[in-house]
């Protein structure tokens, strides 16, 4: 807290508050609006990193990067009108994914508000359903607090993305300076004490059971509870499925991790489902990626649902005991109330589903007799020599869910990607804002041709700041995982999802970043070496086969436990 008040004008206010919240790095692209913040910034270069991104929708994705990996809030700053709604996409991907994000943007002085004024629009009106908290600022005096009240709001409770609009007049003002954090405000209750007599029941209903399966998601990334996680599932011995989100919280070799859950998920964890006596849902939300056919979800369970958010309890599937709070208290207590116990046989089940999935699915993957590469032959090859330590950055569609499938993980805090938006053009800004956050480790983009096209552009950040992001775009020249619906459920009648590509490394090379294409299977080993051990950022580009399909799979609306294991 700054003890001496300063005179300054309202955008040095507003720097100097994001540096007593520890703001260290800033995603953004000037503009009229904002441009007295700008030159605020100029004076603080030395304490603020700024990140000139080529598009505003690549700040937000950056800072959505960044915040996964750190667990602190991204932060973005954008111009009014056009500036203000490309971070839209951006924001809301945030919100539905639970990210804290602090987004600032400029607005018309005061007396332009409501006239439609150039540049002008009603980002607050516009921002109200995908934000957890927003508010306009038309006084150099609201913004010291208004800070600090966005970034208490975003990193507390179920996080989220915050949204303030700064008229020009407020940056231009002056302010006597004083900072002080949030720590409370009085309509906001960030989280819920656990109930023991909850915990006392779900733990009776747990030490009953003979078949139960755990399923974690974010929630538990977000508590930082990976360690309360592996207690919980090594007492009680139950086998643990996750969400895409949920990926990484337990490392992907640990005995009684049994895969992915839903459309793409692994075998095991979704015809075991129906098969489970006690679901035990802890920070997920039972997306309907993860149930299917939700009249047909889990019949023979009882349900033990553990979330901060109360919103989202008995939302979509019933709870028969709601743990209401933060995950890491919520698992710490449960597992004191807990018997030990082991499910050896449950346990057996799922290695047998392995087993099968590996016959079908995985061999063909991984180790494909047929002379087109898959992408799952280049994700597992990436991982392994990677010694499953990278942080793993993933666009939308096939590339993302076989990256889930086949890269391994042994750190938290390691996947990066759209979930719940399923936003095309997340991958590369996103990668952005994860190698600034962990500098010291390996990060891997996996894009496929679509989706690098629709943020194509932030290659030139990539240069320009020298980020290490190792890019292996799959190319198939096709829209994926629409093509792969249309070829399994509309008659392979390909409706405009064929690409005609450029030269991507020429574009690569055009930046300044090295790149290299592979067509043959012989060379993908000495390319992903020479990406691997390129100082800076790299493409590596794959032709991969035109129809490889992603299986198994969940048909919209049907059962999880109708998965198909091949078309």
């Amino acid at each position: 807290m700054s003890t001496i008040p300063m005179r300054v004008s309202g955008a040095e206010a507003l720097i100097l508050s994001l540096i007593e919240e520890g703001v260290d790095t800033i995603f953004g692209y000037p503009g009229g609006a904002i441009m007295p913040v700008y030159d605020a910034l100029y004076d603080y270069r030395d304490r603020v990193r700024h990140i000139l991104v080529r598009h505003e929708q690549g700040a937000a994705h950056a800072a959505e990067g960044y915040a996964r990996v750190t667990g602190r809030a991204g932060v973005c700053f954008a111009t009014s009108g056009p500036g203000a709604t490309n971070l839209v996409t951006g924001i809301a991907d945030a919100m539905i994914d639970s990210i804290p994000m602090v987004c600032i943007t400029g607005q018309v002085s005061s007396p332009l508000l409501g006239t439609d004024a150039f540049q002008e629009s009603d980002v607050i009106g516009i921002s109200i359903p995908i934000t957890k908290w927003n508010f306009q600022i038309t006084s150099a005096d609201e913004i010291p607090g208004a800070i600090a009240q966005a970034f208490y709001i975003a990193q507390t409770g179920r996080p989220g993305p915050v949204l303030l609009d700064i008229t020009k007049d407020a940056q231009f003002g002056e302010v006597d300076f004083e900072y002080k954090k949030c720590t409370k405000i009085r309509s906001y209750l960030p989280e819920i004490p656990v109930d023991p007599f909850k915990v006392k029941e779900a733990a009776e209903l747990i030490d009953a059971s003979q078949k139960p399966l755990l399923l974690f998601g974010q929630g538990v990334v977000i508590a930082r509870a990976e360690k309360e996680l592996r207690d919980f599932v090594e007492k009680t011995g139950i086998p643990a499925a996750w969400t895409l989100l949920g990926l990484s919280a337990l490392p992907t070799d640990h005995p009684l991790n049994v895969g992915m859950l839903g459309m793409h998920g692994n075998y095991g964890p979704n015809i075991k489902t129906n098969e489970a006596d006690l679901i035990i849902a802890v920070g997920m939300r039972f997306d309907d990626r993860v149930t299917g056919k939700v009249s047909a979800y889990a019949k023979k369970a009882k349900v033990i649902h553990l979330d901060i958010d109360p919103a989202e309890v008995s939302k979509i599937i019933k709870a028969d005991v709601a743990v209401i709070g933060d995950a890491a208290k919520s698992l710490r207590m449960l597992t004191a109330n807990v018997k030990p116990n082991t499910h050896e046989a449950w346990v057996k089940e799922f290695r047998e589903a392995d087993r099968i999935e590996f016959e079908k699915v995985i061999s063909r993957d991984i180790h494909p007799s047929k002379p087109g590469m898959t992408m799952g032959e280049v994700v597992r090859m990436v991982s392994d020599k990677t010694r499953q330590e990278a942080i793993l950055v993933t666009d939308v569609g096939q590339q993302q869910m076989i990256a889930a499938r086949y890269f391994g993980f042994r750190k938290p805090r390691s996947v990066v990607t759209s979930g719940g938006l399923g936003t095309m053009g997340y991958g590369l800004p996103a990668s952005m804002g994860a190698q600034l956050a962990a500098p010291d480790r390996t990060v891997v983009a996996m894009i496929g041709d679509g989706g690098f096209q629709m943020t194509i552009q932030e290659l030139g950040t990539i240069a320009q700041n020298h980020l290490p992001v190792k890019i292996v775009l799959l190319n198939n020249h096709f829209l994926g995982m629409v093509r792969q619906w249309q070829q399994l459920f509309f008659e392979k009648r390909y409706s405009f999802t064929e690409l005609s590509n450029p030269d991507f490394i020429m574009i690569s090379k055009g930046f300044g970043i090295e790149g290299v294409k592979v067509e043959k299977r012989e060379d993908l080993e000495v390319a992903v070496d020479q990406m691997l051990s390129h100082d800076g950022p790299f493409l590596l580009e794959v032709a991969i086969e035109k129809e490889d399909n992603v299986f198994p799979m969940v048909p919209s609306g049907a059962s999880v436990s109708e998965v198909m294991l091949e078309p």
